[in-house]
C-alpha cells in the first residue's frame, strides 16, 4: 500500500512545497512518526497549487509510478482543499486525467463539491462516493496552517545541516545574465539526483563577506542540480513567496 501526498501546504507526509510518497508495509509505517518520512518526493516549489498546476499534476503522476515500481497494491491520494472555482476544477480535472483512480471520494459540507464532482462524473470513468464531514472536525484558520508549514519546516530542516557552494550555473530556471546572487539567499529549492528525481530540500544562503552563495541541506548526498522555488524561508522558517519571473525580471 501507498500513501501519496499531493497537499503541498498542510502535509501527512514530508516537508511542505512538495508532492511525497510513503510507502505503507506495517502497520508501524502508519505512526505519525514514520508517516512524516517520504520514501520519494517531487519539488514543486510553493505551499499552494496556485500557478503551480503543471509541476503539481506532473509530480503526482511521476509519484504515482513509483509506488506501482514499489509494487504497491492500493494507493490512497490525498489531496488539497483547493476544489472551488475554475482553478480547483482545472486542477482536480487534470488531477484525475493522469492518475486515472478508481474511486474518487469528495468529503464535502452541504453542496460545496457537486459542481467538481459533477465534471469528474462526466468526464471519467471513475466510481464517485460523497461523504459527509464528521460535525466534530472544524477547519483550521490560515494562522493554524502557517503554524504547521513552520513545524513541518523546522522538523526538516531541524538537525545536522549539510553545506556546499553553488556555481550559478546549476539552476533550473537558468539565472539572468548579470543577476545579483544575494536575491537568492534563503530560497527554498530542490535537490536534482540529475536522473530526473529529487533526493531532498534545501535552501540558499549568501555571505556578503565572501561573496559565496551556498546550499544547505539535511540531505548528505550532493546534488546534480538545483531547482529554484517560490517560497524563501524566513526567520523562524516563516514562508514568503517569491514570484520568480518579477525576481528575474522577465517574463
Amino acid at each position: 500500500m501507498a500513501y501519496l501526498d499531493a497537499d503541498l501546504g498542510q502535509k501527512t507526509v514530508g516537508p511542505p512545497t512538495s508532492v511525497t510518497l510513503r510507502m505503507l508495509r506495517a502497520q508501524e509505517d502508519l505512526d505519525p512518526a514514520s508517516m512524516g518520512k517520504p520514501d520519494a518526493l517531487y519539488f514543486v516549489g510553493s505551499t499552494s497549487p496556485q500557478g503551480q498546476l503543471l509541476p503539481l499534476v506532473v509530480g503526482a503522476g511521476r509519484l504515482l509510478a513509483r509506488s506501482y515500481e514499489e509494487e504497491a497494491d492500493l494507493v490512497v491520494v490525498d489531496t488539497s482543499g483547493m476544489v472551488s472555482g475554475v482553478y480547483g476544477q482545472l486542477l482536480k480535472y487534470h488531477k484525475v486525467e493522469l492518475l486515472q483512480p478508481d474511486v474518487v471520494i469528495g468529503l464535502q459540507r452541504g453542496e460545496e463539491l457537486d459542481p467538481l464532482l459533477g465534471i469528474i462524473q462526466r468526464f471519467f470513468d471513475t466510481e464517485v462516493v460523497t461523504l459527509a464531514v464528521d460535525p466534530d472536525v472544524r477547519s483550521m484558520s490560515v494562522e493554524e496552517r502557517a503554524r504547521n508549514r513552520v513545524a513541518a519546516f523546522e522538523r526538516y530542516f531541524g538537525g545536522s545541516l549539510q553545506r556546499w557552494r553553488v556555481k550559478p550555473t546549476v539552476f533550473m530556471p537558468a539565472l539572468p545574465a548579470l543577476f545579483e546572487p544575494s536575491q537568492l539567499d534563503r530560497l527554498l529549492v530542490g535537490l536534482s539526483d540529475g536522473e530526473s528525481s529529487y533526493i531532498g530540500l534545501g535552501y540558499l544562503e549568501y555571505s556578503e563577506e565572501e561573496g559565496v552563495l551556498r546550499l544547505l541541506s539535511p540531505v548528505e548526498e550532493g546534488p546534480k542540480a538545483l531547482k529554484l522555488g517560490s517560497v524563501r524561508l524566513e526567520d523562524g522558517y516563516k514562508v514568503r513567496r517569491v514570484d520568480l519571473r518579477n525576481l528575474f525580471g522577465t517574463d
